[in-house]
């Protein structure tokens, strides 16, 4: 990676920090932040497990993991201080380290769960940021102000994204308070049986939208056949208006419009533009106002990773995180297979033994899972992630977990499962971004960060998705997508700083800022709803 230093010669003598990131006493290999060369001679810091010079054997990328000291096959490789995978042969001091040369094994280290850690100390509610926000009825607050299209079943899709498109901004130029009229098409609705794990996620996520603080008012649109019908929907999530259509005491069943019955797309469009015409006064009369921080609910991804996504941007990301949390408020992380080899450093910030082992009940789960299916979890890391100096799923785990910041583990969810707690939280998930996205916002997270490191363009409505990139290359050469840029962490700016930055943008955005995603008008096709495979 270019960090705008010269990038030594062939045979030079450097000190390893110029070139590299040697991020724990413990660990054997160092992280490349210019391309090392053969010949390339690392000076490194006095130590009693390492030698004091490394001579760099073959070429090593950027980002990529360089052997500070010879390791035996079938020897743990350590970063963070944590192990990241096991020597399938000899490694020489100065090789690169990389899939060709380290594996995973199954790993003996066990969480401390037998105790709960104390809950984080809250700052005074005087002294607690402020945001500008939509506070609803049921005392939620929105970052933004949306009327939801929800088609209960994918052959409602069409019909919905046709009332959603009906609303252009120009129709919406008098409401300048309303985000916008938005579809959550899916595939799903009938190709799981009643009562199927599938349709209970399905209806968790459907149900989420519709109570989701970013969104003011919304509409059912169903065929009239399918397994998921409105009405028990509607029973099985308690589901109300936000804002009545008539005066009364808006506890009215929500709006549904059933296709069968109206008789066709074209009459239901025009029934749902009708309904929408009805909800825009009371959806648009919700103005701004000041809110607290703790009413903020984040969600904790990150896509398209790099090997300095948990040396830069997730601990910057961590780093809000303790501060929203320490604020009164909420934080989520989620992908579960992307905590795997790295879900004991969790487990031991547990509140209480029972949270930790939940956590460790649903990486059981995922392990019964994938072998059902024929598969590993270390088939994820990706090609992209690889191609940037990730190798194994333990490595990128490890990196991951750092969006968590260092409070304790309050609670675990189900995937989609409402968000009640204050404090750290942790949502069952996949690791597929736009899945695990959508049952955090589902379960009422109304902000996103979101860390890149090879390039994401990812948005997600209602929700505002503020993205950092975990080098400055990618950040110059996606500018008009990416947020922030935590690279500068790598140049010498405190990581203090660029968590300061992140801080006042979430305050920013949450108050009606548009995130470079919502200026390109992305975060409709983001809606995923998790499929565990049983279509029928």
């Amino acid at each position: 990676m270019d960090n705008g230093s010269r990038v030594p010669s062939r045979s030079e003598t450097v000190p390893l920090r110029q070139v590299a990131v040697h991020l724990h006493p413990r660990d054997d290999v160092a992280i490349a932040k210019v391309d090392l060369q053969p010949g390339m001679v690392l000076a490194l810091e006095p130590t009693d497990s390492l030698d004091t010079q490394v001579t760099v054997r073959q070429h090593v990328p950027s980002g990529h993991k360089v052997a500070l000291r010879q390791i035996a096959a079938g020897e743990a490789v350590h970063r963070y201080g944590q192990v990241i995978g096991f020597a399938k042969h000899l490694i020489l001091p100065g090789e690169h380290v990389h899939t060709h040369n380290l594996e995973v094994r199954e790993l003996a280290q066990q969480p401390t769960v037998e105790a709960g850690v104390e809950p984080a100390a809250l700052v005074p509610e005087s002294e607690r940021l402020i945001f500008w926000g939509y506070r609803r009825a049921d005392g939620q607050v929105g970052t933004r102000n949306y009327i939801a299209i929800i088609p209960t079943v994918n052959c409602s899709a069409s019909a919905s994204r046709q009332i959603a498109r009906a609303f252009t901004a120009e129709r919406l130029a008098p409401y300048p308070n309303l985000d916008g009229v938005v579809a959550f098409t899916h595939h799903a609705g009938c190709r799981n049986c009643a009562g199927s794990a599938d349709t209970a996620i399905l209806q968790r996520v459907l149900a989420g939208i519709a109570r989701h603080p970013n969104v003011g008012g919304y509409i059912l649109v169903g065929l009239g056949c399918e397994v998921n019908q409105i009405d028990d929907l509607v029973r099985a999530h308690h589901l109300v208006r936000r804002h009545h259509l008539r005066a009364g005491d808006g506890k009215q069943a929500p709006v549904g419009l059933v296709i069968q019955e109206l008789g066709g797309i074209r009459k239901t469009v025009e029934a749902g533009i009708a309904a929408v015409e009805e909800l825009l006064p009371g959806v648009t009369a919700v103005q701004r106002s000041p809110q607290p921080i703790s009413a903020l609910v984040l969600a904790l991804q990150c896509g398209g990773s790099d090997s300095w996504s948990g040396v830069t941007a997730n601990p910057v990301v961590g780093m809000v995180a303790d501060e929203v949390v320490r604020q009164g408020g909420t934080v989520v992380l989620s992908e579960t297979p992307e905590i795997y080899g790295a879900e004991h450093l969790l487990a031991s910030r547990a509140i209480s033994p029972a949270v930790g082992q939940k956590l460790m009940t649903k990486i059981r789960w995922w392990e019964e899972h994938v072998a059902r299916l024929g598969l590993t979890i270390d088939n994820n890391p990706s090609p992209g992630n690889k191609a940037g100096g990730l190798t194994t799923i333990y490595e990128k785990s490890l990196g991951c977990v750092t969006k968590a910041g260092t409070t304790p583990l309050v609670r675990v969810y189900d995937h989609a499962e409402r968000v009640t707690t204050r404090g750290l939280a942790f949502m069952d998930g996949p690791g597929y971004d736009p899945v695990s996205v959508t049952g955090q916002v589902a379960g009422g997270c109304n902000l996103v960060l979101f860390t890149t490191g090879r390039g994401s363009v990812a948005g997600f409505k209602p929700a505002p998705v503020i993205k950092v990139s975990s080098n400055s290359a990618v950040y110059q050469r996606m500018t008009e997508d990416i947020d922030l840029d935590a690279g500068r962490v790598l140049e010498g700016v405190s990581i203090d700083k660029v968590a300061d930055e992140l801080l006042n943008l979430v305050v920013a955005v949450a108050s009606g800022q548009p995130s470079k995603s919502e200026t390109q008008g992305v975060g409709e096709d983001e809606f995923v709803v998790w499929d565990l495979g049983g279509t029928l």
